[in-house]
């Protein structure tokens, strides 16, 4: 059985609890993180890290939790060698449901827990993704890693239903990202296009690295919004995502990009990418 981590205790999953009062239950006041593992070994904290913070901050939630020391022994006690690691914290569980923020301040609700899958040897990485477009009607702090992801499920279902594999959200004429990971393209000019870091798009982690490698690569890059035809002329197209590492998309409303199957630069900046994640 599982062991997951909740307000400072490592306990089986069956027996975690949380209140019906908490406030990520009953307001979505709640943010999380998710991070690979790759041999073991949690990866780019620092990253997420900081993006944890700003969430938590916008989203008006204190926590100090020393969290690599959670994971680590979290990860240890699953026996995790490949798969991913998720945290969230909530605004706290007071002692009923009310709007306002409660006053004095109350603890937040902490929790942690291991999930194992093959993320190295993911099939959609040598078949590529094939998606559809859907309007991207979501709130707009999207740059926040909150657990306000009605719109995200909705869409997967969506895609699902259409027999493909994800959903690319198009807001004002212009891609913004995939229902949970960035979206990016390799232009007609061989530029690899990604939405700029803002409100409108999370700041991915892995979109960091991914740009890194890029510019080693020798890569223009453009920092833009980019569109729908764009992205049907684009040589080649990919989302980066901590649950997906480096994936390509090879058709979009049943029409292929480029030529139908995965592109090279895309499979290179995966290639690169797990290089970096086992270098620790």
């Amino acid at each position: 059985m599982r062991t997951v981590w909740l307000n400072g205790e490592f306990v089986p999953e069956t027996e975690a609890k949380v209140s019906i009062f908490d406030r990520g239950l009953n307001f979505g006041q709640s943010v999380y993180e998710v991070t690979p593992v790759i041999d073991g070994h949690f990866c780019n904290w620092p990253h997420h890290q900081a993006r944890l913070e700003r969430s938590k901050a916008l989203a008006r939630i204190a926590d100090d939790t020393d969290w690599p020391v959670v994971l680590d022994e979290l990860i240890a006690r699953n026996r995790l060698t490949e798969g991913r690691i998720y945290l969230q914290v909530t605004a706290g569980a007071p002692a009923d449901r009310a709007f306002p923020l409660p006053d004095p301040p109350i603890a937040a609700t902490r929790l942690a827990f291991t999930q194992a899958d093959d993320l190295l040897g993911n099939p959609q990485a040598d078949r590529g993704q094939r998606i559809v477009l859907r309007p991207d009607l979501r709130w707009q702090l999207r740059s926040a890693k909150t657990t306000q992801l009605l719109y995200a499920v909705m869409m997967k279902a969506e895609a699902k239903e259409a027999g493909v594999d994800d959903a690319w959200l198009v807001e004002n004429g212009m891609i913004t990202e995939a229902t949970s990971s960035n979206a990016h393209i390799i232009d007609a000019r061989g530029v690899l296009v990604s939405h700029p870091v803002d409100h409108g798009v999370l700041p991915g982690v892995t979109r960091i690295s991914v740009i890194a490698i890029a510019q080693a690569m020798g890569l223009p890059i453009e920092e833009r919004p980019f569109s729908p035809d764009e992205l049907m002329a684009a040589r080649e197209a990919f989302i980066s995502g901590a649950g997906t590492l480096v994936i390509p998309v090879v058709e979009v409303d049943g029409q292929p990009i480029g030529n139908g199957g995965p592109g090279a630069v895309t499979a290179e900046i995966r290639k690169r990418y797990i290089d970096l994640l086992r270098a620790g």
